[in-house]
């Protein structure tokens, strides 16, 4: 695929349609991987805590005969895959729209069972608290922890949850073909990069479980909610670096995907535990089921859906209320920008341009404006007229006055700038008058004689009250004893990829920041606890400036549809900048910094670019 991210409209199907396209899974998952026979002429019954006991005859490595709760027995075909003492089987009943995912440990006769379903009528609730009801084709799950019954005393230990797969990265390829880069970056959530199924090198987020098995032993589970709702799961032991799962679900496409896996894996990186030591997230995050206060409901979990919070305008409705209100800074005119919940630590404001006037000159575009999620990775290499020209004149601290080139008049807008680094200005301001709504956030380079600019607006091809942005690269004229470079510039970056920052914006509010890709970051909010809780991604893009400086910019596209446009100096770990953003209450540049730390780094960007790769076998 090579939609934009977040942007892909998968059919909403009917629970009709998807009972009629999960009759092809009556017969058991395909594999490219031969089944396993481990099973076959075996009969096992799996007492579940708090769920069903399961009786299973199998008559061969294909075919098995289920009793739920001694219940009447039904035949349905399974896969078994084997890895070590584990072993891994799945499948659904025939019939119905659910199915089991089966973990046994056959050296301690301890079992995890995921039940999976399709088409249920239920409603969830996004992290705002509205109920909405969930699409048909999105795959649901329960987690059931238990043993296999072979008389006498059940065994007291039972498999759980856990955070200690939290924080790992690993490159997968599947013995289908399939590879995905997996950054386990939370402990609800989890953030995947398709390698192969997608042409863009872009990380998304979905729910996702951990359960710890044994020290070297885990299953992870995801399901990619609100995208096309389809399940993966596997096991995984980390001494051998192999994997063992099944996928469940509907492609882009609506096909149905339901087949077993083998992979091998490569860790690549380790972020930093920021949880107290005696935290184990045995506990998990759910969200709380509706009418009860007390416990989760069948199915409950974390689950960011935040496109179904967000109201949509129109572009000419966005540009109404930005003619009632369009606010710089947060404060009235000449007035100094309050400390805000995400600029409570943000860098002290600079008057070091007071008194002087300049002259950005900027290339013309090296492809016309792209909107989010549509970031080049290429740079103008040469002194190239065609973009915008505009004089300043920086008359006070929060003042200063513009003209566009061939224009007579001067503009006076309030502008907050910083000194990002030695001799370095980084500032902002609302174009005057502009429709739709615009504002730029400009780096001048006074040892240099180069600027980048980023120009920020309200609307994209999706809602009006979103953000569209791009980079324009150029050089400053009139700074004293600085000739303009005729064929350096500031460039794109891949030199944050893989890394990944905590910022404190205030002593209230802290996010961690992973650079996913080249064109995409995930951030996600700590709990009470300091443990990584919600997350989602968005595309974004990264400039270099000089070494360790650079400007990253993103927007929550899908999501609150806001900007925020930041200058990252990691010699002293702070960062500071901009926010813009735009509703039915007018559109707002704000203010924007933050004190980092270095939490860990991925060695990821090698997967990156054009590559060739491994040809994908049939499923």
């Amino acid at each position: 695929m090579n939609i934009p991210m977040h942007r892909f409209a998968y059919t909403k199907l009917t629970s009709d349609q998807v009972k009629q396209k999960l009759k092809a899974a009556d017969a058991g998952p395909t594999s490219v991987s031969a089944l396993s026979d481990a099973l076959a002429g075996k009969s096992i019954k799996i007492v579940l805590d708090g769920g069903p006991t399961l009786a299973y005859d199998f008559s061969s490595k294909n075919q098995l005969t289920l009793s739920e709760n001694g219940g009447a027995k039904v035949k349905a075909g399974y896969g078994a895959l084997t890895q070590k003492k584990v072993v891994f089987f799945a499948h659904m009943i025939p019939g119905q729209p659910k199915g089991y995912d089966v973990v046994i440990d056959q050296a301690t006769g301890l079992a995890t069972v995921f039940e999976v379903w399709l088409c249920g009528d239920k409603v969830d609730k996004t992290l705002s608290g509205k109920e909405v009801p969930l699409d048909q084709r999105e795959v649901q799950r329960q987690i059931y922890f238990g043993y296999v019954d072979k008389g006498g005393e059940a065994p007291k230990e039972r498999h759980h949850l856990t955070n200690r797969w939290a924080g790992k990265g690993i490159h997968w390829t599947q013995d289908n073909g399939i590879e995905t880069l997996e950054l386990y970056t939370s402990v609800a959530s989890s953030n995947f990069v398709e390698l192969t199924r997608h042409v863009d090198d872009l990380g998304y987020c979905a729910p996702s479980d951990y359960i710890l098995i044994d020290d070297n032993t885990f299953v992870y589970q995801r399901t990619e909610c609100e995208f096309s709702g389809i399940s993966t799961l596997f096991v995984a032991d980390l001494y051998a670096m192999t994997q063992v799962g099944v996928r469940l679900g509907f492609d882009e496409k609506d096909a149905l995907e339901y087949y077993l896996f083998r992979g091998t894996g490569e860790i690549v990186g380790q972020l930093s535990y920021l949880e107290p030591f005696d935290d184990h997230g045995k506990g998990g995050m759910v969200v709380q089921a509706p009418g009860d206060p007390q416990a989760p409901g069948k199915g409950q979990r974390l689950v960011y859906r935040p496109v179904r919070d967000f109201q949509p305008m129109t572009d000419e409705e966005v540009h109404q209320a930005a003619l009632k209100r369009t606010m710089a800074f947060g404060g009235a005119e000449g007035e100094t920008a309050p400390q805000m919940t995400m600029a409570g630590n943000n860098s002290p404001f600079s008057d070091m341009m007071v008194g002087k006037k300049i002259t950005l000159r900027y290339d013309g575009p090296v492809r016309p404006p792209f909107r989010t999620g549509q970031a080049p990775f290429s740079t103008t290499l040469r002194y190239d007229a065609g973009g915008p020209v505009r004089h300043y004149d920086f008359i006070e601290k929060f003042k200063l006055r513009y003209r566009e080139d061939g224009e007579s008049t001067w503009h006076t807008v309030d502008y907050r700038g910083y000194e990002g680094d030695e001799q370095l200005f980084w500032f902002s301001h609302i174009l005057a008058d502009s429709k739709p709504r615009a504002s730029v956030q400009v780096a001048v380079d006074l040892l240099n004689g180069l600027t980048t600019t980023i120009h920020s607006q309200m609307g994209t091809p999706y809602f009006g009250n979103e953000t569209s942005y791009h980079a324009i690269f150029g050089v400053a004229e009139g700074i004293e004893g600085v000739e303009p470079p005729q064929y350096m510039r500031h460039q794109y970056t891949d030199e944050l990829v893989g890394h990944a920052f905590s910022w404190s914006y205030s002593d209230q509010m802290t996010s961690m920041h992973v650079y996913t890709s080249p064109h995409s970051m995930t951030w996600t909010i700590f709990t009470g606890n300091q443990g990584m809780g919600a997350q989602w991604g968005s595309p974004c893009i990264f400039v270099k400036l000089r070494d360790g400086v650079y400007i990253f910019c993103q927007n929550e596209e899908a999501c609150n549809g806001a900007e925020m446009i930041e200058l990252i100096n990691t010699k002293i770990s702070h960062d500071c900048g901009f926010g813009f953003s735009g509703g039915e209450r007018g559109v707002s540049l704000s203010l924007t910094g933050a004190i980092g730390r270095h939490i860990g780094a991925f060695d990821i960007k090698r997967f990156y670019g054009p590559r060739i790769h491994a040809k994908k076998k049939g499923a």
